[in-house]
């Protein structure tokens, strides 16, 4: 039935679909069922080039079990919020973890980041981590600290001074400028090889042209981060409604998107403009 939960033996043809390199639609057609259906079973269990039939079959047995278990904990309130699906936000955050472990995030930290990313208060502490994610305070701190070390995420303190984590657009630009930073690393370190080598040597060629590369690579990234900060930044001013202005809860001043960040700087020895 089209509004059930797949089968085994769907979960084959899909795998045999994917080898034919079907697109999705052409999949769900054959099965009929929803495109979305066999999106959000694809990119749950692995992708399209990784999406084992019988480990897709495994993985959503143990996480109804899961899911189960959380019901009857759950607040109903909680489960009700904005009217969402329930089961199509339980579906999105395994979604949105696969795509976090693939793009090279640890399993745990991309499970924590979804949990901050998605969630309605923008922030959380380590215990309420810990409980949405039914796992141990030391698997949350072991993972935030990763988070943390890729600029993925930014402390602050609550009402009741609980350390508490935030995800948001800040913590992507800071990951990004992380990023430009490790590049530009990589490339002195590439140049520092010439004098080793031998400045005349093929091999001091290469290390240049590599230092080059990727001082471009790094420079790019760290423009492009601050450009696209300012116009999400500009975008959401023209379309929030009037209010204060907003600060860090630490006191911080928060920097305008005209302002160079000192990330750039240190990711470049230049403004980045």
């Amino acid at each position: 039935m089209p509004g059930g939960r797949l089968t085994q033996q769907e979960r084959r043809r899909i795998a045999l679909g994917l080898a034919e390199r079907l697109s999705y639609s052409e999949i769900a057609r054959r099965l009929d069922r929803p495109t979305s259906t066999i999106t959000r079973e694809v990119m749950r269990n692995g992708g399209p080039n990784a999406y084992h039939a019988a480990l897709a079959h495994r993985a959503t047995e143990r996480r109804a079990r899961r899911r189960g278990t959380a019901a009857l904990r759950a607040p109903k309130a909680t489960q009700q919020a904005h009217g969402r699906d329930v089961e199509a936000v339980r579906d999105y955050e395994e979604v949105f973890t696969a795509a976090l472990v693939r793009a090279g995030s640890p399993n745990m930290a991309a499970r924590v980041l979804t949990c901050l990313f998605i969630s309605d208060e923008g922030a959380l502490t380590a215990s309420e981590l810990v409980h949405r994610l039914r796992v141990s305070p030391a698997s949350v701190f072991k993972a935030i600290e990763y988070l943390d070390q890729q600029g993925l995420v930014r402390r602050e303190r609550d009402g009741r001074r609980r350390e508490r984590y935030v995800a948001d657009v800040d913590a992507w630009y800071e990951s990004m400028l992380a990023g430009a930073r490790t590049s530009a690393r990589f490339a002195e370190t590439a140049r520092q090889g010439v004098g080793v080598l031998g400045p005349d040597s093929s091999v001091a060629a290469r290390l240049r042209e590599v230092a080059g590369f990727v001082d471009l690579v790094s420079v790019s990234l760290t423009r492009a981060a601050e450009q696209a900060r300012a116009i999400v930044r500009t975008d959401h001013r023209a379309t929030a409604p009037v209010g204060p202005a907003v600060t860090a809860t630490d006191g911080r001043r928060e920097r305008r998107p005209s302002e160079p960040p000192d990330a750039v700087r240190g990711a470049t020895g230049r403004s980045g403009r």
